[in-house]
């Protein structure tokens, strides 16, 4: 076999965000009791390169190296410029947050770091090696974040929750890839994709794979049945974390399911489609049915990500370029406005109270109207009211199914959004209809709140202007 030197210069992204990781870690040992302000501020600045590097190096190409098990095209430039946006957004929530608590340490933003480099390995993955060892990397740094508080009983029993199932879905999606590798004889997504296509599902051990690979992705987007881990994980976590885990890493399922299934398992379009649609229509009902009962804000968000992610599924169900810019758009759009939804908990939090139940918006508009119009612009988005950049995401996602004749499940999820809408009424209700007696002004660090108005303005921008977003998402699929 005749070796070829690998295209380091596509790779350089990865490289980048690698070193920096190193790098930071061993600047913040040298810096302790400074806030681990060095370990922020290199952290953006690793982030902010990382987006230029992406941009520069592979935008416009469509090239394959490190023998076949990396590709660099548009999908993996949008992908990673997503991802280490949102990681950038969540590092600027977190600091504040986690310096009143004495967790500021800087090994989160270490540990954050390697999550997104595993999200990035996983946007670029051309085998199935390489999507494996993405995703195990995002998900143990995902495991030590969510116990990154050691003095919280609540945060150790979600990390260990996490840990087990998360192991449990990881050996049934690796026994599933094994099932792939057996029948197809590769690890290279574009062989499995032509061989798969000359087999089909007739093969017993291949349609026994596709079935643990959907399984396994299912499980890292939280859609039901395996969604059980998402409510405890995002009410047990650190506020910080729980932001950190329900943005970036929603982006990265997208690039598991594109990868494996929307590229790889191709050819078996009409057998893991109907999956998708069980899987949609169970999240969507579970989502919001569930969420209408929730007291702690947390987990009505936890069951909103579900009832989200059934809508996000939609695209992926109709299976053509259209839709799955629908789903991706869908995927960055959700994340924004799931970071601000978040921020607003953080902001509303202090040392010793966690402001993490509905009662506890109560009265936000006499405290503060700014923040409160940002709240009914992040409730009016996920509803999915016109105007908001949360109505062209589910707009895009129904027409796509409709496009190829699906118009019952268009149906059903619009009446299943009907009922979601009750639950983010319920939330602005209090924000602007209930009273709290002898309500404080409201306190929060500066730089908190630039960044909570930032992000409240970005939805609102993006849901006047959704045209640029919706076309780097297509120029992803080439459409």
């Amino acid at each position: 076999m005749n070796f070829q030197m690998p295209d380091f210069s596509l790779a350089l992204p990865e490289l980048w965000v690698a070193t920096m990781a190193c790098v930071i870690l061993v600047v913040d040992l040298f810096a302790r009791g400074r806030e681990s302000a060095p370990a922020f501020y290199l952290t953006q600045l690793t982030l902010l390169v990382g987006i230029w590097l992406a941009i520069d190096a592979q935008w416009g190409r469509d090239a394959v190296t490190f023998s076949g098990s990396y590709v660099a095209d548009n999908l993996a430039v949008v992908l990673k410029v997503a991802m280490m946006g949102l990681g950038l957004l969540a590092f600027a929530y977190s600091r504040d947050y986690l310096r009143q608590r004495d967790l500021l340490k800087g090994e989160f933003y270490v540990l954050g770091l390697l999550g997104i480099l595993g999200m990035m390995v996983m946007a670029s993955a051309h085998s199935m090696l390489t999507m494996y060892l993405g995703l195990e990397l995002l998900s143990l740094c995902q495991y030590a974040l969510v116990a990154f508080n050691r003095d919280s009983r609540m945060g150790s029993e979600a990390a260990m929750k996490y840990f087990v199932l998360g192991a449990l879905s990881s050996g049934l999606l690796l026994y599933g890839l094994s099932m792939v590798y057996g029948v197809t004889g590769s690890l290279d997504l574009g062989v499995i994709r032509e061989a798969a296509a000359g087999v089909g599902a007739q093969n017993i051990m291949l349609a026994f794979g596709l079935t643990f690979v959907v399984v396994g992705v299912a499980f890292k987007f939280g859609a039901v049945p395996f969604h059980m881990w998402i409510p405890d994980v995002y009410q047990g976590a650190p506020t910080a974390v729980t932001l950190y885990i329900g943005t970036a890493p929603k982006v990265a399922a997208v690039a598991l399911f594109m990868r494996l299934i929307g590229e790889g398992l191709a050819g078996l379009q009409e057998h893991w489609e109907l999956m998708l649609v069980i899987l949609a229509v169970g999240s969507l009902a579970v989502g919001n049915i569930f969420a209408l009962v929730q007291t702690n804000m947390k987990r009505l968000l936890a069951y909103s990500t579900i009832s989200h992610v059934g809508f996000l599924l939609l695209g992926f169900i109709a299976g053509t370029p259209e839709g799955y810019t629908a789903a991706l758009f869908y995927a960055v759009s959700y994340s924004l406005m799931a970071a601000g939804a978040f921020g607003m908990v953080i902001l509303l939090s202090r040392r010793g109270f966690e402001a993490e139940e509905v009662e506890d918006m109560k009265g936000l508009n006499d405290r503060h109207s700014g923040f409160a119009f940002i709240m009914l612009i992040l409730m009016f988005s996920m509803t999915g009211v016109p105007g908001t950049v949360g109505f062209y995401a589910k707009w895009l996602v129904l027409k796509a199914v409709i496009d190829v004749d699906m118009v019952w499940l268009a149906v059903v999820a619009v009446i299943f959004a009907v009922i979601g809408a009750f639950y983010y009424l319920r939330v602005l209700k209090m924000v602007y209809f209930d009273r709290v007696e002898g309500g404080e002004a409201l306190q929060a660090p500066a730089g908190l709140r630039v960044v909570l108005a930032g992000n409240g303005l970005a939805v609102l921008i993006l849901g006047i202007f959704p045209d640029s977003l919706i076309a780097a998402c297509a120029a992803a699929f080439g459409s």
